[in-house]
């Protein structure tokens, strides 16, 4: 799903209410997906099989973030119950139920990398502790279920299936402030587009006055 074009965008992603703009290539979202997948295994003990809560709105570490739990075989949930949770702090709480006594990491989702400040104790930051991680990353042969109850095979159909019914190409730039909080969504509004081979401007709190130039700056072919 993320072959095509290693130093080619694969997201960019906007923040119309902060200026910020952040491009990943398929090989640093590669990069930051193994990173995330090694915390996960390595310092949260998530395996194979295991439900991992994502409480986490359509951002570029978002992606990362359910590419690292896809390649370590665990089993993306976008609600509880779950054996680990990853989320922003203001839905700590909602992790907390998810997981009961499992393990929570809270991400800022600051573009500097930035920590969440005055966690409680024994909840991960997932920004500094994401950077010990190494950035390659074996992955697991034998995965669970992928995304609610689906398997690996069924979730890329899906992504096939509704790549084609939007029309989307490899050739693309797709432009989307839709959002990824429920698996349908997940598919059409992020999957979709890396299974075409195509790539995604995800714009979050769109300033409506902005969007005709950004599609000229940004080449975008559909949105």
């Amino acid at each position: 799903m993320m072959n095509s074009d290693p130093a080619g965008p694969r997201i960019t992603y906007y923040d119309d209410a902060t200026g910020e703009r952040i491009e990943l290539s398929t090989a640093t979202l590669v990069n930051w997906a193994a990173k995330t997948g090694n915390l996960l295994r390595d310092e949260l003990g998530v395996g194979p099989g295991q439900r991992v809560a994502v409480l986490l709105p359509a951002h570029w570490q978002t992606a990362a973030v359910l590419f690292g739990i896809w390649w370590i075989g665990a089993e993306v949930v976008l609600s509880g119950p779950a054996d680990a949770a990853l989320c922003t702090i203001n839905r700590l709480p909602e992790a907390d139920g998810a997981v009961g006594v499992g393990e929570v990491a809270v991400l800022s989702l600051d573009p500097f990398g930035k920590p969440v400040p005055d966690l409680p104790v024994g909840v991960t930051d997932y920004a500094t502790a994401v950077r010990a991680h190494g950035d390659q990353i074996v992955p697991e042969t034998a995965p669970g279920p992928a995304l609610d109850g689906r398997s690996v095979t069924e979730v890329l159909a899906a992504a096939r299936e509704s790549a084609a019914a939007q029309g989307f190409t490899a050739q693309d730039r797709v432009m989307s402030s839709a959002g990824w909080a429920t698996a349908d969504e997940l598919i059409a509004n992020l999957l979709a587009v890396l299974a075409a081979g195509a790539s995604l401007v995800q714009v979050a709190n769109p300033d409506p006055a902005l969007l005709d130039r950004r599609r000229r700056t940004e080449k975008v072919t559909k949105g």
